[in-house]
């Protein structure tokens, strides 16, 4: 796996992307009221925040809900790279200050994952096709910095679950977690959220598409992206709450 260079490190800590993907979730609650306003403004100044602080990468995606790949949603990742093996990310429905905590990934290399048992491969889902097809991007970093990102990426491995199901409850995280899945191939992501999305942002799929060309397709590990063979694996919910449309 190609390691991150220095270059690639500041640029990720100095990203700037725009923050215009709202909430679609309003919680339920009162206003802030000016105690709780005080208490934040203190514990922003005295608290120190270092697992929140390592979070200096921001990725943008599709999820799907594992075993209904046409229930489909965008997911805003903000992620630290803990090591050359091994990074972590939360999972937001949107990319401002008011965005609901939809969920969590784990990412891990090719060289990690063939060393897992076959049923928690099951879990774990492939990146090549969103590295390669410009779904996966990182907004605001400069395109030899997200480049060499996507190379790294493309070689990794993910395990997602989705705490709070915004497409469906618009107040509270209700339920228990889903496990989702990404896109294998073309056609199937829902090509009015990706143009939707890309609009929005300011990318190009397409574009990207064309400037990864480069970027070798590793072939997928034995046991990832399970659902293709029929393997699907979700929590049964005691609640009955739904969980898809």
């Amino acid at each position: 796996m190609k390691k991150l260079s220095l270059t690639l490190s500041i640029a990720l800590l100095t990203a700037c992307a725009s923050n215009n993907s709202p909430s679609n979730v309003v919680a339920p609650g009162d206003a802030k009221s000016p105690t709780t306003r005080t208490l934040d403004a203190g514990a922003a100044v005295l608290q120190s925040r270092p697992p929140v602080d390592a979070l200096n990468a921001y990725l943008d995606g599709f999820h799907f809900y594992n075993g209904h790949p046409d229930v489909q949603m965008e997911a805003h990742h903000y992620c630290a790279i803990l090591n050359e093996e091994v990074i972590q990310c939360v999972i937001y429905d949107g990319n401002r200050k008011d965005a609901k905590l939809m969920g969590v990934e784990y990412i891990i290399s090719e060289q990690l994952f063939n060393t897992l048992p076959a049923q928690e491969k099951a879990l774990w889902h492939s990146h090549v096709h969103e590295v390669k097809s410009g779904q996966l991007v990182a907004p605001g970093i400069p395109q030899v910095a997200e480049h060499a990102l996507m190379e790294k990426l493309v070689h990794t491995y993910g395990k997602t679950w989705h705490t709070w199901h915004t497409d469906l409850h618009k107040q509270l995280p209700l339920g228990v977690p889903q496990l989702m899945m990404g896109f294998t191939a073309d056609g199937q992501a829902d090509p009015k959220m990706v143009a939707e999305r890309d609009k929005r942002l300011g990318v190009d799929s397409n574009q990207k598409k064309a400037a990864r060309a480069d970027i070798a397709t590793p072939a997928i590990a034995p046991g990832a992206d399970a659902w293709r063979q029929g393997r699907i694996i979700q929590i049964d919910d005691p609640t009955q709450t739904p969980h898809r449309h």
